[in-house]
Formats: C-alpha cells, sequence, structure tokens
C-alpha cells in the first residue's frame, strides 16, 4: 500500500492593490495604462486651453464694444463740428467770406 502525498499549497491571498499592481507593471497592462493616461493628460490639456481661448475672446469682445462705442464717440463730434452753424461761427471768428460763383467747381 503506498501512500501519496498530496502537495497542499498555500495561496497567500492578495489584496486589490496588489492584484491592481501586478496588472498594471505587467507587460500586457503597463502599455494600457499608459496609453489611458495620456489621452487623459490630452483631455484636461484640451479643456483647459479652451477654457483659456473662451476668456480671451470674451476679452476681445469687450474691447471691440468699447471700441465701437468710441468710434460712435468721435463720429458725432465730427459731426458736430462741421455743422452748418460751427462752420459759419470760425468763418466769422476768421475773417472768410463765402465763397464767389467763380471760386465754386462743380464735379459732375
Amino acid at each position: 500500500m503506498t501512500v501519496t502525498r498530496r502537495r497542499v499549497s498555500i495561496r497567500k491571498k492578495q489584496t486589490f492593490w496588489d492584484q491592481a499592481k501586478s496588472v498594471i507593471f505587467s507587460t500586457k497592462g503597463f502599455p494600457i495604462v499608459m496609453t489611458l493616461s495620456m489621452i487623459g493628460v490630452l483631455f484636461i490639456l484640451f479643456r483647459m486651453k479652451g477654457v483659456e481661448l473662451d476668456y480671451k475672446i470674451t476679452e476681445l469682445n469687450k474691447n471691440i464694444k468699447i471700441i465701437e462705442t468710441d468710434g460712435k464717440e468721435l463720429k458725432a463730434k465730427k459731426a458736430d463740428l462741421l455743422s452748418v452753424q460751427n462752420l459759419r461761427l470760425l468763418a466769422s471768428k476768421y475773417n472768410l467770406k463765402p465763397p464767389t460763383s467763380k471760386q465754386v467747381i462743380v464735379i459732375p
């Protein structure tokens, strides 16, 4: 009668972190983890760049509104300076006379 002995292997129960480390740092898992990490970092960078561009666009729109307002004010000032009443006032100040008919040239 022969007695066979069975090998009883006692497995050490691995924790979740130990299993995760073995998968992450394996030859198949490491490239996948690195690829996903790079995609995550790139996603965050693109989002940050988008927010930065939104801030710049908002600032430029504010500047455009300010410049448009300044342009309207300048047009109003020009219209005031070129008004008939103001031109007559300037003419009397500098002793200017209205032009004669020979001095007026009509361009067709």
